[in-house]
């Protein structure tokens, strides 16, 4: 008997029969481009596997009512979708797509660097409104070589960031709950520092990090205070890893110079005071957003279910 598997969302079908061609597959109908949390839940008990996008809940109701269920597989490379403390206690693999992500989102944070560093964007608006005074030293950018970079993160897409970055000839440190070994600091160029040295010493500061209890709010107040008045904030990670409203005050009162965002606090919602900051470069999440992104992370995420059932590699973000 085949593994049925449940696909929530209606997106690249051709690929997911090709891969999962051994496997019993139920997605939306044409026309229809996701299912409902509810209609999930109903239908849940009678699937092996549940394939879901990174905006749909797993939460704890939806686990124990999938009595047969041996592995959701996210299309993201986040997770904080799904509750994985209540899958693993009830046996239950959970696996992502971090391998997919790991270009275009590091290319989106270097984007946003250059963007509010340069005032890309905030040009390209004069000049279209006619708006654009010239002058020697007026509107003038800062550039990037020279530059320290700090990266909270130094996972795969830090280390791409990173890469890039030195590219542009900055200088990048680093700071992780576990330090990487000598040899892998020097292979790649970087050196650690103590979280407190990260927010002091940075001319930038990119955000690489999941979100988890410890990282919630890691930018916060104080320590938005204790960075240069000079030093920019890019988050590509994970919004509420910033507090929001302390984000704005400083932005307001010249605490820091600028940020660059492609996520925020409360999802999809931007704080308004945001929207009303020139010192801002604001993108609606589109770390993943190319089709080259897109297509290998679909890719990814059917191969970790075909690879559970039948033996191969799987991204695991837990260890069932």
């Amino acid at each position: 008997m085949k593994p049925k598997i449940l696909i929530t969302y209606n997106i690249f079908g051709e690929l997911y029969c090709e891969i999962l061609k051994d496997f019993e597959l139920t997605m939306p109908a044409p026309g229809v481009e996701t299912f409902t949390y509810d209609e999930v839940l109903q239908v849940i008990h009678g699937y092996d596997a549940l394939l879901s996008m990174w905006n749909f809940p797993v939460d704890k109701q939806l686990l124990q009512a999938a009595t047969n269920l041996k592995i959701v597989a996210n299309f993201a490379v986040g997770y904080d979708n799904i509750d994985v403390e209540e899958a693993t206690c009830l046996g239950i693999t959970v696996a992502n797509t971090p391998d997919p992500v790991t270009d275009p989102t590091a290319d989106v944070a270097v984007g946003l660097m250059l963007d509010v560093m340069r005032g890309i964007t905030s040009f390209d608006k004069r000049q279209r409104e006619g708006n654009y005074i010239k002058g020697i030293m007026k509107h003038l950018g800062t550039s990037l070589a020279g530059k320290r970079l700090g990266i909270l993160g130094l996972g795969r897409i830090g280390r791409a960031v990173a890469k890039r970055a030195m590219a542009f000839g900055m200088n990048v440190v680093y700071y992780n709950r576990h330090r990487l070994a000598a040899v892998e600091e020097n292979s790649l160029g970087v050196v650690y520092v103590t979280l407190d040295e990260l927010f002091t010493g940075s001319d930038v500061l990119s955000l690489n990090a999941p979100l988890t209890p410890e990282t919630y709010h890691i930018v916060d107040a104080r320590r938005l205070q204790m960075m240069k008045p000079t030093a920019y904030l890019i988050n590509t990670a994970r919004g509420p890893l910033v507090d929001e409203y302390a984000l704005v005050e400083a932005l307001r009162s010249g605490t820091i110079a600028g940020a660059g965002l492609d996520v925020f606090e409360f999802n999809d919602t931007v704080c308004s005071a945001l929207l009303e900051l020139e010192n801002t470069v604001l993108t609606p999440h589109i770390g993943t957003q190319t089709m080259e992104g897109r297509r290998e992370m679909a890719q990814f995420a059917a191969t970790n279910i075909a690879n559970f059932f039948f033996g191969g590699r799987v991204a695991r973000v837990n260890k069932i």
